[in-house]
């Protein structure tokens, strides 16, 4: 009985993985938005009924050639091709049990990550130097490849680098390790470097329109933080900084609601001293030092999975 109920469930993930649940922006052509209101939204990188039922108002009156009052018909349109009001909890069950999850290539990670990493969410890797962060963000763009039985995504990856760590040849033995032919795993992967905060958040634009074309399981940003902490610096930039942080994240979140993959982001640690301990000994002050990741209360509130890498 038991083996019969899992088997279903995987039945269901498969399903899940294979039909998209993705509304292309021209579905609202059958609720009364004409085509050249369509065209405007493409040209404003609204590719789909989701983005635009879960984009604020004011954005859609932002672009060009779409009034108040033509924007909101618009979102009204979309509201009734996404779902925004209330469900049971049932409901919200059944959709949790076709949630996939990506095996991160260890079977002891996964047992900690109850499976693996969770499609529709968002995981932050976070650690020091040379820990092993990129390498496991390597792995998982290979077995996010590998159909839903057998721990993947059945789908393509995004990789996005800041940093400049991303190596293909290392591609060669993790697709051997699962017997994945290298030339297709690698074709099924598509790289973009990012060389600043606007070009890191212009390319998430175009990750929305890819992936209106093909089935994507998994995003990787590596890492997400590093040209934010270069092109803001200082307090006086400070709010500046997590504004945008924010809007970088909040983009990522809709990717994970609009499309279901997985996005899994680096983040590097800084050593804090926290001083606030005093004993006994008033001639001396001890000192406590620990990592902690770098602009870190802004990632609190979006990602609901967070690991921690050392040696």
């Amino acid at each position: 009985m038991a083996m019969a109920e899992e088997e279903q469930v995987e039945d269901e993930q498969m399903e899940g993985a294979e039909e998209s649940q993705v509304d292309q922006v021209e579905a609202l052509e059958n609720h009364g938005i004409g085509t050249s209101d369509i065209n405007k939204l493409r040209a404003a990188n609204f590719h789909t009924a989701q983005q635009v039922a879960y984009a604020p108002m004011k954005h859609l009156e932002l672009i060009k050639g779409i009034s108040e009052m033509k924007a909101k018909k618009i979102q009204e349109a979309a509201f009734k091709i996404v779902p925004m009001g209330f469900s049971t909890a049932t409901d919200i069950l059944q959709q949790r049990q076709q949630v996939i999850h990506i095996t991160t290539g260890s079977k002891e990670l996964d047992t900690l990550l109850q499976g693996g990493i969770e499609t529709g969410s968002i995981t932050e890797i976070f650690g020091e130097f040379r820990t092993g962060k990129s390498q496991l963000c390597h792995t998982l763009a290979v077995t996010a490849q590998l159909p839903c039985e057998y721990g993947g995504g059945q789908g393509k990856t995004l990789y996005v680098d800041t940093e400049g760590t991303f190596r293909p040849e290392r591609y060669v033995g993790i697709s051997e390790r699962y017997g994945l032919e290298p030339t297709e795993v690698l074709d099924n992967i598509c790289f973009a470097r990012a060389y600043n905060t606007d070009h890191q958040m212009k390319l998430l634009d175009e990750a929305n329109k890819m992936m209106c074309e093909g089935r994507f399981a998994l995003v990787i940003v590596d890492s997400a933080t590093a040209l934010f902490r270069t092109d803001f610096s200082g307090r006086g930039e400070l709010s500046a900084r997590q504004i945008k942080l924010g809007q970088f994240l909040r983009q990522l979140l809709g990717l994970c609601d609009s499309f279901g993959v997985a996005v899994v982001i680096t983040n590097q640690v800084v050593a804090q001293v926290d001083g606030s301990a005093m004993y006994a000994d008033a001639k001396k002050t001890y000192w406590r030092k620990y990592n902690c990741p770098c602009i870190n209360y802004t990632f609190i509130s979006t990602e609901r999975t967070r690991e921690y890498q050392d040696l």
